[in-house]
């Protein structure tokens, strides 16, 4: 175990970009790929990269990623390897709410401050991306750095949306500005490999990932009011400290909104996704659930990713991911879908009572159609539904289901009635 370094996950706002999959949790907590929570993809490449002391700083509808936490990340009692979570509170010296990440982190530091170590890395809980951050730290050695800043090569379309640094040939930051208008850009290139210019990216954005020297964390946040590492610490350090950029090439993404979700998801489905699930060197670890092999009859799969505990009768899936416990029924076909399953098993007594009832039980009915459809966790959805996502569809919101992007999102634990068009 790495002891020179504890890494720090910041849980997030209220994610109201991610909205309807946010209403009753939070965003580290959303599931994707079928099994997994996106506060898994942090925490793995921390367990890869031999990084085994991590604190995950939450705040907004906490409950199911503690709960997710405290099931999955157990290490042995002999060991000194911990995922812990600090969550906001109230004590004499802080009334209020984590202000920002900057701010989450000062109110945090009594905490984890007297751990040994000599650098405290910070990882943002919503990105999705497979990364050695031993490379990273050893480039922060080398060059004798104050702070490193994870950066990731982009294009001009691309560049606008984020931060972007200027960086010397020594890779040392010049300078940083925070979404930069088009016509600036022009004054913001960087040095990049071969590979980046040839394919147009000149400039170098940040992917909210820093390694500071932990004495110069502490001094930078304690007795200060600074609340945002990326709109203040990070441009008013680069003026007095030797600040580092890291030039990471691998595929990185943040979950930003749910069009942005729903693509990172389907693409998995790909013969060549950009995310590896499939990366034996850097597996991606989450709850290991006693299931049972997912069953499936008559049913024509194609590129698509089935998770365990399913029961699926469908007629045809199609790039789509199917989550865990998910029941598909007869006749019905998923193209372009996102189906989260559900939390529990139904027993054949409740699937009964259900139709007897006339009312739908939780999965997916028989002879339904959707495409360009999340469906959350536990929603019920009853027989010959169909839903049709795409961009012709307006955005909108009912108690049952939200459109963001031409996507349909189902909510979470909704009833869709038989016989429903959207």
């Amino acid at each position: 175990m790495n002891k020179k370094v504890v890494a720090i996950i910041l849980g997030g706002g209220q994610g109201t970009r991610l909205y309807p999959l946010t209403a009753e949790r939070s965003k580290p907590a959303v599931p994707i790929a079928g099994k997994y929570r996106l506060v898994d993809i942090p925490i793995s490449n921390c367990i890869n990269s031999n990084i085994k002391r991590m604190f995950v700083l939450t705040q907004f509808n906490s409950a199911s990623l503690n709960k997710h936490i405290k099931h999955t990340y157990q290490f042995s009692y002999f060991s000194e390897a911990f995922v812990d979570i600090l969550a906001a509170e109230q004590t004499p010296h802080n009334k209020g709410w984590f202000q920002g990440t900057a701010d989450a982190v000062r109110q945090s530091l009594h905490h984890f401050k007297g751990y040994e170590s000599e650098y405290i890395m910070i990882l943002s809980g919503d990105q999705l991306y497979q990364m050695d951050f031993n490379a990273m730290l050893e480039a922060h050695i080398e060059a004798d750095a104050k702070i490193s800043i994870a950066s990731l090569p982009v294009n001009a379309k691309d560049a606008t949306s984020f931060g972007i640094l200027k960086t010397a040939e020594d890779n040392t930051i010049a300078s940083f500005i925070e979404k930069p208008s088009a016509d600036l850009l022009s004054d913001w290139e960087s040095p990049v490999s071969d590979a980046m210019a040839a394919q147009g990216k000149h400039y170098l954005a940040s992917m909210g990932i820093y390694i500071f020297n932990k004495d110069l964390l502490i001094e930078l946040l304690e007795g200060t009011d600074t609340n945002d590492f990326g709109k203040e610490i990070i441009p008013q350090s680069i003026e007095n400290h030797k600040v580092l950029s890291y030039a990471y090439e691998g595929y990185w993404t943040d979950i930003g909104n749910i069009d942005s979700f729903f693509e990172a998801n389907i693409d998995l489905t790909s013969d060549l996704p950009k995310f590896n699930l499939f990366n034996k060197g850097q597996n991606i670890l989450t709850r290991p659930r006693v299931l049972p092999p997912t069953k499936i009859s008559g049913t024509t799969l194609e590129k698509s990713i089935v998770a365990e505990g399913s029961i699926v009768h469908g007629s045809r899936i199609e790039n789509s991911i199917i989550g865990i416990r998910s029941r598909i029924g007869k006749g019905t076909v998923l193209e372009s879908c996102y189906v989260m399953g559900s939390n529990r098993f139904l027993d054949l007594e409740e699937i009964n009572q259900a139709r007897a009832k006339g009312v739908p039980h939780v999965g997916i009915g028989d002879r339904c159609f959707l495409t360009n459809c999340i469906v959350d966790k536990n929603a019920k959805i009853g027989d010959d539904v169909r839903i049709t996502g795409g961009k012709h569809l307006e955005d909108i919101e009912t108690d049952t289901y939200v459109v963001r992007d031409g996507i349909v999102v189902i909510r979470n634990g909704a009833t869709i009635p038989s016989g429903t068009i959207i």
